[in-house]
């Protein structure tokens, strides 16, 4: 369950396939985390990617996509879909407590700006059935993403009706979350995850901010070989 643009007050289900390969090199190829390489050393967990940033339409549209539009953004054009670079970074504080960093940047469609990201997962249960973690994150925009995606220009105003709008880049989005995987045999899996993300800064300030806080939520049925 997500909402149709980051703001909205329209939610949608959406049924996904995932598929991810990974090598004990470090090579993985996920639909998820993109085509890259991951490794560890010392209680330090790095990756790096590149992944895909799915298209905001102006108008909703059918078919299973996260990229469905709204009629809330009629007028306002669609944004273009980037091909992304992906670096996370995080560190094993304790056995069960990992700090994380990371960084979207967009490498095509560069106007579509980039994401800065920290956060923290806590482990609070693993017995070999069950895994359950508590996570907690907060994001940072630089100026490009917050025009693209929550800014309003002359043009984009004359067409939609919004007030012109030139948000800042800064802090964008805080999202907590538990998710609770549950172990089927020693291949198949069910995750559950619920959670909230609100949005901060100039990003909640926008004419397209319909809703500043909304529920998130995923089940995952996964099989691995």
């Amino acid at each position: 369950m997500s909402t149709r643009y980051t703001g909205s007050d329209e939610r949608m289900v959406v049924p996904l396939i995932g598929i991810e390969y990974a090598h004990a090199s470090g090579f993985f190829a996920s639909t998820q985390r993109g085509v890259g390489f991951a490794g560890e050393a010392s209680g330090l967990s790095y990756s790096a990617a590149l992944g895909y940033r799915g298209e905001r339409k102006e108008k909703k549209s059918s078919g299973l996509s996260f990229s469905t539009g709204s009629k809330y953004l009629r007028g306002m054009g669609d944004v273009k879909g980037s091909a992304t670079a992906n670096l996370a970074l995080s560190y094993a504080v304790m056995e069960r407590l990992q700090l994380q960093v990371s960084t979207e940047q967009a490498i095509s469609n560069r106007d579509n700006g980039s994401l800065y990201s920290i956060g923290a997962a806590a482990t609070l249960l693993a017995d070999g059935k069950n895994t359950v973690v508590l996570s907690a994150s907060a994001n940072a925009a630089d100026k490009k993403y917050m025009q693209t995606y929550h800014g309003v220009t002359a043009a984009q105003s004359a067409r939609s009706g919004y007030a012109v709008y030139t948000p800042k880049g800064g802090m964008h989005l805080a999202e907590a979350g538990v998710s609770w995987q549950y172990k089927l045999s020693t291949d198949w899996s069910v995750t559950g995850m619920v959670g909230a993300q609100t949005l901060l800064g100039d990003a909640k300030k926008s004419p397209l901010t319909r809703r500043t806080t909304s529920p998130v939520g995923a089940v995952f049925v996964s099989y691995s070989y």
